[in-house]
C-alpha cells in the first residue's frame, strides 16, 4: 500500500474585503447594549444582504468586523461603497459619537482556504488597508484601483506607498470616494510639519440640544488648547485656526494637511440638568488611527472648576498616549535618519529601565543626543536621572563618580530651560536622590513643576515619591494616585511602588505588601521595589517570602544599598528598610 501524498492545499485569487467599526470600543462604554443592538440590525438589514446581493461570501465575523471574499474585484468594491453610503443614511439620524461608522479594506491576491477560512499575504494586506480608511472609508491596493477603474462610478485617490505593519514592501494605496473626482488633482496642503509632535483641537460638539450652550463647549475647547500649551515638546495649534471647522464634520486627514499637524482632537459636550459629559477622542492625522479615547463626567455646580479639571484631565492622558504614538513612529524609522530627538524617544521607549542593560543602553542614546544637541535640556535631564538610579539601584562600581555626573547635568538642563516642566520634575528626582538634605529643595522644584503643567501624571509620581523621603507618607499615596489616574495607561508598577512604600513607613505592611508585589510583578527586575517587599515581609513575619525575594534580588542587584537608604530623611524609615533587609538577607539557623 501506496503511503499517503501531502494534502493538497486549495489556493485562488480572489477579492478580500475587511471591515471593522471605527471607535468600536468606545461606544460600547458609551451604551453597550444599544451600540450592540443596532450592530445586529445594521448586520441583518445592509452588510450580509449587500455581500450576499454581490455575490460575495462571509468568511468570519468578530466582535466589530468581518472578512469577505469576492471572485470578482468589480463586485468587491462596488459592494463596499454602496454598503458605506446606505451606512451613512442609517447614521445620519445618530450624533456624532453615537455613530457605527465602518472602516472598509480591499486587497486582490492570491489566498489558501482551509476548513471555509482564508490566509494569506491578500488577506494579510486587505486586514492593513482597513486599518488606514478613515471611519466611512475605503482603502484599496493599486491592484483594485487598476482592476477597476473606469468600470466603477468611483473615485481614487492615490495617497502613495504606505508600510503596513508586518508586511516587508511597501503598498501602494487608494482612498476611494463616492463622488467622481480627477485622481491627478492635488490635496489641498498647507504648512509642513514640525519637527516636534503637533496637534490641533477642533471645536468639540455641542450634543446639549441648545444652541445658547454652544459657549460652554468653546469654552471647554479653550480650556484645553491651553493645558496642552503647558507641554512644552508639543506644538499647539491656536484656537483661531482649530475654530474655523467649527460647524464642520471635516475629513482627518484634510485637516492635517491644512494645518501641517500630526495629530486631531475632536469630541462632544453633553449637558443634562446638573451633569456635563464630555467625550474626547486623538487622532493620527496622517494613518487615520485612533489613538486614545476617553469620557469625563462632572457636575456643574462650578462649570470653570470643571473645565478646568477636565482640561488637566485630557491634557494630562493624552501626553503620555502621544508620547507613545511618537516613540512608536521614532522607533520604525531607520537608524541613519535619527535626529536628537528620536535618539531622545529611543531612550524613553523602555522607561522606567527595569534593569541594568535597560540602563545603558537609555544612557548611550541620550548621549547621542547630548552630543547632537549640547542645549537639548529634556535629554540633560533625563541623563541625569539615568546616572543617579544607576547609584540608586547598585550599578555602578564608582558611586561617587555617578554622583557628580548626575549633577553636573542636572545643573546643566536646569541653567537652559528652568521654566521647563518636564525638566524641573526631572531636577527634582535627581536632587532627591542625591539625599536627605536635598529634600526641601526637590520638593520646591516640584511643586513649580506642577504649577506649570498639573496634568503631567510623572510629576504627580515624582512629587509622591519625594514627599515618601519627606516623611509625608499620606501626601505622597494621594499624589501618586493622582499619576495613577492621569497616566492610567502609563507605567502603573512605578507609583504602586511609592503607595506600597508609604504604606511600609506607616507599618501598613500588608497594604505595602499588596502594592510591592504588584510593582514587582510588573518590573521584575527593578531593584528598589524588590528591596522594599523584601524589607516588609520580614517585618511581617514571613521569612520564607522574604528569603524568595532576597533570591530574586540578587540576581539583579545588590541586597543593600547605602545611597537609598541615606535619601530617607526620618531616620526611623531608614532603620525600619535596612533592618528588615538585614532580617530577609540572615541565613536561617
Amino acid at each position: 500500500m501506496e503511503p499517503a501524498g501531502p494534502a493538497r492545499v486549495e489556493r485562488r485569487l480572489a477579492a478580500i474585503l475587511a471591515a471593522d467599526v471605527a471607535g468600536f470600543s468606545r461606544l460600547i462604554e458609551c451604551d453597550e447594549e444599544g451600540t450592540l443592538g443596532r450592530l445586529r440590525m445594521l448586520r441583518a438589514e445592509v452588510i450580509d444582504p449587500q455581500i450576499a446581493g454581490h455575490r460575495g461570501r462571509i468568511v468570519k465575523t468578530t466582535g466589530d468586523g468581518l472578512l469577505a471574499e469576492f471572485a470578482s474585484v468589480v463586485d468587491a468594491l462596488r459592494c463596499a461603497a454602496e454598503m458605506q453610503g446606505v451606512l451613512a443614511e442609517s447614521n445620519a439620524q445618530f450624533p456624532p459619537d453615537r455613530r457605527i461608522e465602518f472602516r472598509i479594506g480591499i486587497n486582490v491576491g492570491d489566498i489558501v482556504v482551509e476548513d471555509g477560512d482564508i490566509f494569506g499575504d491578500g488577506v494579510n494586506v486587505a486586514a492593513r488597508l482597513e486599518g488606514l480608511a478613515e471611519p466611512g472609508g475605503i482603502c484599496v491596493s493599486a491592484r483594485v484601483q487598476e482592476d477597476a477603474a473606469g468600470r466603477l462610478d468611483l473615485a481614487f485617490e492615490d495617497i502613495g506607498e504606505q508600510q503596513l505593519k508586518n508586511i516587508v514592501r511597501p503598498v501602494r494605496t487608494y482612498r476611494v470616494g463616492t463622488t467622481p473626482r480627477s485622481a491627478s488633482a492635488p490635496a489641498k496642503s498647507g504648512p509642513p510639519l514640525p519637527n516636534k509632535p503637533s496637534i490641533a483641537v477642533l471645536p468639540f460638539a455641542n450634543m446639549s440640544g441648545d444652541p445658547e450652550q454652544e459657549y460652554f463647549a468653546d469654552g471647554m475647547v479653550e480650556e484645553i488648547i491651553t493645558a496642552l500649551s503647558r507641554i512644552r515638546w508639543l506644538f499647539v495649534i491656536a484656537r483661531n485656526s482649530s475654530f474655523t471647522y467649527k460647524g464642520q464634520s471635516p475629513d482627518i486627514r484634510q485637516v492635517g494637511r491644512e494645518l501641517g499637524v500630526r495629530y486631531v482632537l475632536e469630541g462632544s459636550v453633553r449637558k443634562a440638568g446638573g451633569r456635563v459629559r464630555i467625550t474626547a477622542e486623538l487622532i493620527d492625522t496622517q494613518s487615520g488611527a485612533h489613538i486614545w479615547a476617553d469620557r469625563f463626567d462632572g457636575s456643574l455646580e462650578d462649570v470653570f472648576d470643571l473645565q478646568d479639571k477636565v482640561a488637566i484631565s485630557v491634557a494630562g492622558v493624552i501626553e503620555p498616549a502621544l508620547q507613545v504614538a511618537e516613540i512608536r513612529r521614532s522607533s520604525d524609522r531607520p537608524t541613519s535618519d535619527l535626529t536628537a530627538y528620536d535618539l531622545y524617544l529611543r531612550a524613553l521607549a523602555n522607561f522606567p529601565w527595569s534593569g541594568r542593560e535597560h540602563m545603558a543602553k537609555a544612557i548611550d542614546l541620550l548621549e547621542q543626543a547630548i552630543a547632537r544637541d549640547p542645549g537639548f535640556a529634556p535629554a540633560l535631564a533625563r541623563a541625569a536621572v539615568c546616572h543617579a538610579r544607576r547609584r540608586l539601584d547598585g550599578y555602578t562600581e564608582a558611586p561617587q563618580t555617578t554622583r557628580r555626573q548626575a549633577a553636573r547635568l542636572a545643573e546643566q538642563a536646569l541653567a537652559l530651560a528652568g521654566d521647563d516642566p518636564g525638566v524641573l520634575a526631572d531636577v527634582a528626582l535627581v536632587l532627591g536622590d542625591d539625599g536627605a538634605a536635598e529634600i526641601s529643595i526637590a520638593i520646591m522644584l516640584i511643586d513649580r513643576s506642577l504649577t506649570l503643567n498639573p496634568g503631567a501624571a510623572r510629576a504627580w509620581f515624582i512629587s509622591g515619591m519625594l514627599r515618601v523621603m519627606a516623611g509625608e507618607h499620606d501626601r505622597a499615596i494621594k499624589h501618586s494616585q493622582t499619576c495613577l489616574r492621569l497616566g492610567p495607561r502609563g507605567p502603573v508598577g512605578v507609583p504602586l511602588y511609592v503607595i506600597g512604600l508609604a504604606h511600609f513607613f506607616s507599618h501598613r505592611f500588608g497594604e505595602a505588601a499588596d502594592q510591592l508585589a504588584l510593582s514587582v510583578r510588573t518590573y521584575p527586575g527593578w531593584p528598589l521595589p524588590l528591596r522594599a517587599l523584601a524589607a516588609c515581609y520580614a517585618h511581617m513575619g514571613r521569612l520564607d517570602d522574604a528569603r524568595a525575594v532576597i533570591e530574586q534580588l540578587r540576581s539583579v542587584g545588590p541586597v543593600m544599598a547605602s545611597s537609598e537608604i541615606n535619601r530617607y530623611r526620618r531616620a526611623e524609615d531608614r532603620e525600619l528598610l535596612s533592618s528588615g533587609l538585614r532580617l530577609a538577607a540572615r541565613e536561617p539557623t
